[in-house]
């Protein structure tokens, strides 16, 4: 069969007047019902609502471990294979000859700050403390608890979790979305990346579906980064002085809950009115400088020497397990305290939970990584993608988590870390470290962390409204319009609120890894649609056919 131009038309219907004026009304009406059922559902039926998600998490974590853990490890593959096939990782992200918008220094700052950032103050120090006292090497007995032998193994899962798996996820959207959108001029949303395989059936019925599953994934996985937040934005207000906010086990209250959801949904949907160019963008700023402070502080008055180890001995561990790690499952034996047990219980709340949840964040983080990456060549997003911010995230998790490893593995702290919740531990570390020194500079290092936490939220949260109207406007950035933005605003409030009372963060992580499964299968199914591009480009190029869209001529009809 001879070869033909490639799609470079995909039509949604969207309204052109009336409330859902630039909207398709499909994909935004369905959305916001089943977003709207899940609220009612937690808010007014919470203890039902508990127990249904809790038996879901247990035949996901029985029958889909696997295919997340395999599935994310394709998507490291497929990236990194794209970027050494040369007939790919030439092509450039936008027309021939196109330029970046945006300096290197620029795109790895906007990378890091939508994809993880918010994540860096609850885990850095969190989860290498976590894997400091539990993982599997820990529960084979091959290694003790708390123990200066587990040092390391405790800096391979946390770089395993937050390195190329999470921004392989990131880096697949992104690409996809790029290369249809900016070389086909196919519109900015997540049909758009399957064109190859199913093409124009995707304007209608099929089209709809994924975008929907795109729409709730995208949801579940900001309200996921969001109940973290809100536990540890609470714990930090209680760390400044403001009381009543925690229980006796050091939990977010009812009051806290709303006291912090009013304020960080708040904020960002104001900020969300006021669009990419003054909101968003002012707030990164903050974010950036922030964040070098604090890390600038853990790096020279923190575990100097600890933390520089534990990166780059880290970094070489994690590179030589994780071949294996990538493909390892452990199979549960079904009896309650056996080792097999506990190990596939453990990959369930760690790896497993990690994998959804970058899966479900991936068409928020896709969509913007596309959105900045326009005119770089395949092979500069990939290794940008994924390596810079995963170094990143290695340097954050060194120094903070290794300061407060090494302040308890030598015994200084005495337990004040490890006795306290994943959301206060930075909080009770910066003020161990202090307090001696100036109770006044404890209190502005807590009240420094709030500000760089909420900052941090409120542009996770308002650049999720702004990416979830996009994808129901059929892929259109410009203005939307206000009601639009407000209930998404609430809706993600009130999602994360109505999940934390059924639940607490369990229920949220079992709803965000029950809402990207099916996301998982379309990001696999895009995968497989670029490859199959790709390779009919350069079919197409060396039989003279146009791949762009400026260059192909409209009246031939399209082979996919």
């Amino acid at each position: 069969m001879a070869l033909k131009p490639p799609l470079t038309d995909l039509p949604i219907n969207t309204a052109d007047t009336g409330f859902y004026g630039g909207f398709s009304v499909s994909v935004t009406v369905i959305s916001k019902i089943i977003i709207s059922l899940l609220v009612v559902w937690a808010i007014v039926w919470p203890e039902w609502a508990g127990e249904v998600l809790g038996a879901w998490n247990t035949v996901i974590l029985a029958n889909f471990a696997a295919w997340y853990i395999w599935t994310v490890a394709f998507f490291i593959i497929v990236c990194l294979g794209l970027a050494i096939w040369p007939t790919a990782g030439r092509l450039n992200l936008g027309q021939d000859g196109e330029k970046p918008e945006f300096t290197n220094f620029s795109w790895f700052s906007m990378m890091f700050g939508a994809g993880i950032g918010v994540g860096m103050l609850t885990w850095a120090v969190a989860e290498p403390v976590a894997h400091f006292k539990n993982n599997p090497a820990v529960i084979q007995g091959t290694n003790t608890a708390l123990g200066a032998d587990n040092v390391r193994e405790a800096y391979v899962w946390s770089f395993l979790h937050w390195g190329l798996g999470a921004w392989a996820c990131y880096a697949v959207a992104g690409l996809a979305l790029a290369f249809f959108s900016y070389r086909r001029g196919l519109p900015l949303t997540i049909r758009s990346a399957l064109t190859p395989l199913f093409g124009k059936a995707l304007s209608g019925i099929l089209g709809h579906i994924i975008d929907i599953v795109a729409v709730v994934a995208t949801i579940l996985g900001v309200a996921q980064t969001l109940g973290f937040g809100v536990d540890q934005f609470v714990a930090g207000l209680t760390r400044i002085g403001i009381g009543g906010l925690v229980n006796a086990e050091g939990g977010a209250t009812s009051i806290g809950i709303v006291v912090a959801l009013v304020v960080i949904m708040g904020a960002s949907t104001l900020s969300a009115l006021s669009g990419v160019g003054k909101g968003i963008k002012w707030l990164s700023n903050i974010n950036m400088v922030l964040s070098i402070i604090l890390l600038g502080f853990f790096m020279i008055f923190g575990a100097t020497f600890f933390g520089a180890t534990a990166f780059f001995v880290g970094i070489w561990d994690y590179l030589l397990a994780l071949p294996g790690l990538s493909f390892n499952v452990y199979v549960s034996d079904g009896v309650e305290g056996s080792e097999a047990f506990k190990l596939a219980q453990w990959q369930g709340w760690w790896p497993v939970f990690y994998w959804a949840w970058w899966i479900a964040f991936a068409p928020f983080v896709g969509l913007f990584l596309a959105r900045i990456s326009r005119g770089r060549t395949i092979r500069e997003f990939v290794l940008g993608a994924m390596i810079v911010p995963s170094l990143m995230c290695f340097v954050w998790f060194a120094w903070a988590g290794g300061t407060a490893i090494d302040l308890e593995l030598n015994g200084e702290a005495n337990g004040v870390i490890l006795g306290t919740g994943n959301g206060d531990m930075i909080f009770a570390m910066t003020q161990f470290m202090l307090e001696p020194v100036s109770q006044v500079l404890s209190w502005l290092m807590a009240l420094m962390i709030v500000v760089l936490l909420m900052t941090f939220l409120v542009t996770s949260a308002d650049s999720a409204v702004l990416i979830v109207n996009t994808i129901n406007a059929a892929g259109d950035e410009g203005p939307k319009g206000r009601p639009h933005i407000l209930f998404w605003g609430a809706a993600l409030a009130l999602v994360v609120g109505g999940l934390l009372v059924s639940g607490g963060t369990g229920a949220i992580q079992t709803a965000m890894v029950i809402g990207a499964l099916p996301f998982s299968i379309v990001m696999v199914l895009m995968c497989i649609a670029l490859i199959k591009a790709i390779y009919n480009d350069g079919r197409r190029e060396a039989a003279g056919i146009a791949t762009l869209s400026d260059d192909i001529d409209t009246d031939v009809v399209p082979a996919e």
